[in-house]
């Protein structure tokens, strides 16, 4: 199953298909927790859509027996014991596509000759991703991160390693000579390439990063580096190069949890501010307009915060999920929306937003 979203797979997910492109959207448990629903929701999911192809006279029966194929090809690839918030599908003439998220979504099941990715790129935004680079002498190894955790990564051909002609691994570990490995040209040089790889995987996929290592890694990296790596936030940790993701995420945690503490009382700041100056909008209703106008700068959005409307006219009203033409992931559309238009958007804890409920922003003008 996918978990990653790139801005390369978002703009491929993004593209026409042949009609039917086929999403399927269903809440999922993590763990033990309600899982014994999961089974079930996702095969009448999966006959819903069944059904639906079916009953389509657009779809040709050829089409139809493409699709449903690629839906048993998808299902056979679902791994309920390691779900998470959400579960989507998506299966079209020739392909298909299961991804994890770790943040709810509706029950849904979509044709259309595009797939239906609001969801995919809130849990994105959402998740916070990151880059952990983590380095010493001999190795650079990069990780993924979001939403609790971190797995590594091979984006870039990392992780990169670097073989010492002259090193000595038990003199190291007799005397500790471990600052003496980062005076040599051949790692000042190994550093450099790791700047260079480090700075590719960024313009692809632009995230904030976070460097990991012995102080005498980190000291050189800013004597070397000219890229990204240079400017990346420290975290002094060694060892973790060879580590696994649990301890690099104990490593790091503790720092994007202060990062999560200034985001959210900056957000709030930029908000005030805008009241001041009547450049601010709160509630679903009223964003929903901001956000179709191109029109918000910054977008703040409490992390568990989803609420269920229905459109009337211009406006949205509450509504009881279920009931006709309700719309349960508007909160994801808003997300979406202003990413496309170009908005900063924050996710901040809950009850951080007070009076707002849950969703609020700065506008353009």
């Amino acid at each position: 199953m996918e978990h990653a979203l790139s801005p390369a797979t978002l703009a491929e997910l993004r593209r026409p298909r042949p009609y039917p492109a086929v999403s399927v959207l269903t809440p999922t448990h993590r763990r033990e927790r309600g899982s014994g629903q999961d089974p079930v929701r996702l095969r009448n999911a999966l006959t819903e859509a069944r059904r639906r192809l079916e009953s389509d006279p657009a779809v040709t029966r050829e089409r139809r027996a493409d699709v449903e194929a690629q839906l048993d090809r998808a299902l056979a690839e679902v791994d309920l014991t390691h779900a998470e918030d959400g579960l989507v599908i998506f299966a079209a003439p020739g392909e298909h596509q299961v991804w994890s998220l770790a943040r709810t979504v509706p029950e849904r099941v979509v044709l259309s000759d595009t797939f239906l990715t609001r969801n995919l790129v809130s849990a994105h935004a959402a998740e916070r991703p990151f880059w952990v680079l983590s380095l010493s002498a001999d190795r650079a190894t990069l990780w993924s991160g979001g939403a609790g955790r971190v797995v590594e990564d091979h984006s870039g051909g990392f992780p990169l390693a670097h073989v010492r002609e002259d090193f000595d691994a038990q003199r190291q570990m007799r005397i500790g000579d471990q600052p003496s490995t980062f005076r040599d040209e051949g790692t000042r040089h190994f550093l450099r390439e790791a700047d260079t790889a480090m700075g590719a995987v960024l313009r692809a996929d632009p995230r904030p990063l976070y460097v990991t290592g012995e102080q005498a890694a980190l000291s050189l990296m800013d004597e070397v580096g000219t890229g990204a790596a240079r400017s990346a936030v420290r975290v002094r940790h060694g060892g973790l190069a060879h580590a696994g993701p649990d301890a690099v995420w104990q490593a790091v945690s503790p720092v994007l949890e202060a990062e999560t503490r200034r985001n959210a009382a900056s957000v709030v700041r930029e908000l005030t501010a805008a009241r001041g100056r009547r450049a601010y909008a709160a509630g679903v209703d009223e964003l929903w307009q901001s956000a179709r106008d191109g029109r918000v700068r910054l977008l703040a959005v409490e992390e568990n915060y989803r609420t269920t409307v229905r459109e009337t006219g211009d406006h949205l009203v509450p509504a009881e999920s279920g009931d006709l033409d309700t719309r349960d992931d508007i909160v994801d559309e808003i997300v979406e929306r202003c990413l496309e238009t170009g908005a900063d958007v924050r996710f901040v804890p809950d009850g951080t937003l007070g009076e707002a409920h849950g969703i609020a922003c700065v506008l353009r003008y």
